[in-house]
């Protein structure tokens, strides 16, 4: 996803710890995330869910599918 783009998170494909730290931020399925920022290459990107600013590593965000709804 890009910066601006909002999306559904569909499903979370990670590990039992990684599944409990991404739920603590509140990224579970179901949720409506915004990209606000993203790094080049393979950096870090920031998400706004829930009225919170979260930023997840590319390996984890590689792992959340979302389902993207539309720009803002």
């Amino acid at each position: 996803m890009r910066p601006g783009e909002r999306g559904i998170i569909v499903s979370i494909a990670c590990g039992l710890g990684a599944a409990r730290r991404v739920a603590e931020m509140g990224l579970t399925p179901g949720v409506e995330v915004l990209v606000t920022r993203r790094a080049p290459l393979r950096g870090p990107i920031e998400v706004e869910v829930r009225d919170t600013r979260v930023v997840l590593g590319y390996g984890l965000a590689s792992k959340i599918a979302v389902k993207v709804v539309r720009a803002s």
